[in-house]
């Protein structure tokens, strides 16, 4: 009788602690499903959904299902990219309150996976990878649908990880949005230069239409971009832009107040009304040409004993931007913006009061200014003046609120640089586009994608160091590993006597 009651005591101990345990379990792993949270130590916390994605995420009304079609036994690097993919994919997830579902698709399993993966919009790709010990050709699928009622959003091939949120967060925006903003891109007589570049860009998020300024602004374009004013624009032009901005319109303004020709050697200040309609906005732009001793490089031919060659060379009259403002949404997490025969800006005197002016780039420490004789020759033994820096600091883009007397708020951004925005010029530079995005989402109202798109693009060059201390530390990476060795040296010498003397004292 009392080994049975002694049984059941030893049940009981055993079987209520670890039902107990099972039901914390439980009551854990239940919780954890929808209240997570997790160190990201990463510089810009690439493993973590951003705020903006979030935003994005919580429009989701309905269900909205993202088919993965990713082939097995890819090389490592790729392998990474499914594996990042998929914890991403797992925080939207979670984020969507049951919207959003994932389900990943891999041709291996069925040869029907990638016809289908082909009628969606996701082809096949050709890799090399070693497979029995053999370099073989594999045919494989990377790629993601977004299905969304009738709607369908395709990224057709996952190569990289950089971007990857923006792009699918991007591509959800797409989805959910019922009507997309129309922005103008404005044409006016006098204009040469193309923008396909940034046409196609702002194709994926907007609605866009190019502008006759010699015909009234369409009321329902929420803001227009324009470029390289060279002359004065004619009296159509000039009073159909001042009254699409009286009444509350948003402009995207690129523009310098040097004309200039480098292959020609020649530049002279523009005279055009347009200065007219920024001073209004509390922008003053110098008759100057800024240098910067962080710059772009242009090929200079040489003669370099019979031959004559190109030569990269310096050119401080193309500023590499590494200064912002960080308080302003349009550039912070930007790290760089490259520039082209740039004017410096000011605020005008006659505006403070009913504008706000907020600089948002500027030029180095080491900067300075070209003014009056205008030599464009990168060469610093022909063209001394060109290397001047003593300077810093001078504003290359800036925007403004202006309050109209019947109330109406109207913006403008400028960048004083008028081939910012072209083919030719800054247009191509992955940088410049996303200034250019931000800006226009800044002045539509639509800041969502703002934060997220400069968040996985990082350019960061070795600081420039004086002469002196690349020397120093020249010396130290000679001497101090050597310094560390020997003293490493000498403290296991010393260990090891201390060791032989207790052993002979011990033994002896």
């Amino acid at each position: 009788m009392m080994n049975w009651l002694k049984n059941i005591d030893l049940k009981k101990s055993v079987l209520v602690p670890g039902l107990l345990l099972f039901i914390v379990l439980f009551l854990l792993n239940s919780i954890s499903r929808n209240w997570f949270f997790r160190w990201d130590l990463t510089d810009n916390n690439m493993y973590s959904l951003s705020t903006s994605s979030e935003a994005v995420v919580e429009q989701v009304d309905d269900l909205l299902t993202m088919k993965v079609y990713f082939s097995d036994d890819l090389p490592g690097e790729y392998a990474n990219n499914r594996r990042y993919l998929q914890d991403i994919l797992e925080e939207y997830e979670a984020l969507s309150d049951g919207n959003i579902r994932f389900e990943f698709f891999r041709p291996e399993d069925d040869k029907n996976i990638e016809q289908e993966a082909q009628k969606a919009g996701v082809m096949p790709v050709q890799m090399q990878v070693v497979e029995n010990d053999k370099m073989e050709v594999k045919r494989v699928l990377m790629g993601m649908v977004i299905l969304y009622e009738d709607k369908k959003e395709v990224l057709p091939v996952i190569q990289t990880t950089t971007g990857l949120e923006y792009e699918i967060t991007s591509k959800i925006k797409k989805l959910v949005e019922i009507n997309k903003p129309m922005v103008g891109i404005a044409q006016f007589e006098g204009q040469t230069s193309q923008f396909s570049n940034i046409q196609n860009l702002l194709n994926q998020r907007y609605t866009v239409q190019p502008v006759n300024l010699n015909e009234e602004v369409p009321p329902g374009l929420t803001a227009v971009l324009m470029s390289g004013v060279s002359d004065s624009l004619s009296s159509n032009e000039y009073n159909n832009l001042k009254n699409y901005l009286d009444n509350g319109g948003n402009l995207l303004l690129t523009q310098t107040r040097i004309k200039t020709n480098l292959q020609a050697q020649q530049a002279f200040p523009i005279q055009s009304n347009i200065f007219d309609i920024t001073r209004e906005y509390g922008f003053s732009i110098d008759e100057n040409l800024v240098i910067d001793k962080i710059c772009g490089r242009v090929s200079v031919q040489q003669q370099m004993g019979p031959i004559r060659m190109n030569v990269p060379m310096e050119y401080p009259l193309l500023p590499i931007i590494r200064s912002f403002n960080n308080k302003e949404a349009i550039v912070s997490g930007l790290e760089q913006i490259q520039l082209i025969f740039a004017s410096e800006i000011s605020q005008d005197s006659s505006s403070i009061g009913n504008v706000k002016f907020i600089p948002l780039f500027f030029s180095s420490k080491q900067s300075g200014e070209m003014r009056g004789n205008f030599n464009l020759n990168p060469d610093p033994n022909q063209n001394p003046f060109i290397r001047i820096f003593n300077q810093s600091d001078k504003i290359l883009s800036a925007r403004s609120e202006k309050t109209h007397s019947n109330g109406i708020l109207s913006q403008m951004i400028l960048v004083s640089d008028s081939d910012f925005m072209t083919d030719e010029g800054g247009g191509r530079s992955p940088e410049n586009q996303i200034f250019i995005m931000n800006a226009v989402d800044y002045l539509i109202g639509d800041r969502d994608l703002i934060a997220l798109r400069s968040r996985e693009i990082t350019s960061r060059p070795l600081e420039e160091v004086a002469d002196d201390a690349k020397k120093r530390w020249k010396w130290i990476n000679i001497v101090l590993p050597s310094l560390l060795i020997v003293s490493f040296g000498l403290i296991r010498m010393r260990q090891q006597k201390n060791r032989s003397s207790l052993l002979e004292e011990f033994y002896g």
